[in-house]
């Protein structure tokens, strides 16, 4: 009986180990929002200190709010040398820069800053000159990086805020992959970027896309299977202003005029492969307009995009690109 017994202790100890394994869930703040990571380490390893250590590095180097950043320094007009961190995205913007012939423009942050969009701002009788002004140094085409300097012109503004997250998202996905961690998701500020299973649930990777809310509710009317790539979505419902006659204007400004962007779109959602390349051209066809966002997704298969907007009736429609997941 005891021998019977003790098999029976053995085989329960067996069917422990063998018990549904678990994720490690880490979570903070970052970048003046928060970032969650969930990932399955073999060796049950806590990155905590990697992660808060590699966002010190990237807020060091690109963060406007930090008066001794690489950028800052920068933007004062120092010739500091850059790091590899900031030449990558510099590059990266730069490319995407030209190819949305400038609706992607890190160097329109001074004007955006000017107009001072808050959750209830009205569209003011702001100063046209002081914007004239501040659009003569608009323009990233302006800019260069040669030998880890950057040149450009003694007023322009660089401002990487509408890729620095995307950017944050993915150095987090290729530190576990130099892990070997091969399922995972990280997600900073809503920015996501997946890889492998969650192995926890034993399926795929599985987001929402918020409904716009103009309260500052949080539902969501979609839920998608994030798999081997990266999203990120760009909503208006948020920061927003409105004129005497009741039309909103978006907190994106039109790179070309200074001025905020009439729009129909509420929320935009791009899947790339990295997270920084959807970051930007969430932001960029936000303020490109529907037309052509779809006249660019048919030339760019490997980008897929998914818009809320308002109709003429102030119906919400949603449209999908590029078979971006139902």
């Amino acid at each position: 009986m005891k021998k019977i017994l003790f098999i029976f202790s053995l085989a329960l100890l067996f069917v422990s180990c063998e018990s549904e394994p678990e994720n490690i869930k880490l979570s903070g703040p970052v970048f003046g929002t928060s970032y969650s990571v969930q990932y399955h380490s073999e060796d049950d390893v806590n990155y905590q200190k990697q992660f808060d250590s590699l966002f010190n590095v990237i807020n060091e180097s690109m963060s406007t709010y930090i008066p001794e950043s690489k950028i800052s320094r920068i933007n004062k007009g120092e010739p500091i040398e850059v790091d590899a961190h900031f030449a990558r995205v510099f590059e990266k913007a730069k490319l995407i820069y030209r190819m949305t012939e400038g609706a992607f423009d890190p160097t329109i942050g001074a004007v955006v800053n000017a107009w001072d969009f808050g959750p209830e701002g009205k569209i003011a009788n702001i100063d046209s000159t002081a914007i004239d002004s501040l659009m003569k140094s608009v323009g990233f085409n302006r800019m260069g990086l040669k030998n880890h300097i950057i040149i450009k012109n003694k007023n322009s503004f660089l401002d990487f805020n509408a890729i620095a997250k995307g950017y944050g998202v993915d150095v987090i996905g290729e530190f576990l992959e130099s892990k070997n961690i091969t399922d995972y998701l990280v997600e900073i500020g809503g920015e996501l970027r997946a890889r492998g299973l969650n192995l926890e649930k034993k399926s795929p990777w599985k987001v929402g896309i918020d409904d716009p809310n103009f309260e500052g509710d949080q539902s969501y009317s979609k839920v998608i299977v994030l798999q081997e790539e990266a999203m990120a979505t760009s909503g208006t419902y948020r920061k927003f202003k409105i004129d005497d006659n009741g039309n909103r204007y978006a907190h994106i400004i039109d790179t070309k005029t200074g001025y905020p962007s009439k729009t129909n779109i509420l929320s935009v959602s791009v899947l790339a492969e990295d997270c920084m390349t959807a970051d930007a051209y969430a932001t960029a066809f936000q303020a490109m307009g529907i037309d052509k966002v779809k006249t660019f997704a048919e030339r760019h298969a490997e980008l897929k995009v998914f818009i809320i907007f308002e109709n003429e009736a102030k119906e919400l429609e949603t449209l999908s690109l590029n078979n971006f997941p139902q």
